[in-house]
């Protein structure tokens, strides 16, 4: 079966919890032995699932990405998916209003980061034949959202970057994608005012959320030897709030 991921080793970031936690857990069903990349681990407690590794890593920081990066593949020999799934909201303010300071850190973990992960998986991956890289970007990186420069900003920069990138390794049998969903179901809620969740909801012709489970069944699949003629790509997954 081409969706089976048995013997596969997979990266996922910002795993611990969210749509980061759905991607390892489904990855870890289909037969992936999954490495949870997060600053923060003890969500995992009590949750009913065990990856196969775990390391608290600062995503925005090179040598630590290196460093737990070369870790990965020393344990277990190989690393075959990348998910770059770490990323945050930043402040909902109008852009002349944008703290300086939120501007970087949004950049920093939801843009950079991805490009530090994807640099040292490209190398790895070219040098095997054989690869995956996945980052869940956001509509807000194809439409663009009011209030979220930054994070519309980031979201943009790493759907461009999945589009060179995939460019520069699809002749190793290496694919780069991304995957948009709409707004999520997940505790980041938690940060957002209920008139903007109201907003963004509005703009789902579905009339719902997306589940993390939602976004995590299309991840496996894109990861899987089945995805093996679409690279470059943006898999949109907004209950028909895009259709382009």
């Amino acid at each position: 079966m081409k969706t089976d991921l048995t013997g596969q080793v997979a990266i996922v970031t910002g795993g611990a919890q969210g749509i980061g936690f759905a991607i390892a857990r489904t990855l870890t069903a289909r037969g992936a032995r999954v490495i949870v990349w997060d600053r923060d681990l003890s969500p995992l407690e009590g949750s009913f699932f065990t990856p196969a590794g775990t390391a608290v890593v600062d995503v925005a920081s090179w040598p630590a990405v290196e460093a737990a990066f070369n870790a990965a593949v020393a344990e277990f020999g190989q690393v075959d998916i990348a998910v770059n799934n770490a990323g945050i909201n930043g402040p909902i303010k109008p852009s002349w209003e944008y703290p300086l300071e939120d501007w970087d850190r949004v950049i920093a973990i939801d843009m950079t980061a991805v490009f530090y992960l994807s640099r040292l998986a490209a190398s790895h991956m070219r040098e095997r034949r054989y690869g995956r890289i996945i980052t869940v970007a956001s509509i807000a990186g194809k439409e663009g959202v009011q209030n979220l420069c930054a994070y519309s900003a980031a979201k943009a920069g790493v759907i461009g970057f999945a589009k060179a990138l995939a460019k520069e390794v699809c002749d190793a049998g290496v694919t780069v994608n991304c995957i948009a969903p709409a707004m999520t179901e997940t505790k980041l809620l938690e940060g957002m005012t209920a008139e903007h969740i109201r907003n963004m909801s509005a703009k789902i012709p579905m009339g719902r959320l997306v589940q993390p489970d939602e976004i995590a069944e299309m991840a496996a699949w894109i990861a899987s030897p089945a995805c093996s003629f679409t690279t470059g790509f943006v898999f949109d997954v907004t209950g028909g709030r895009a259709t382009y």
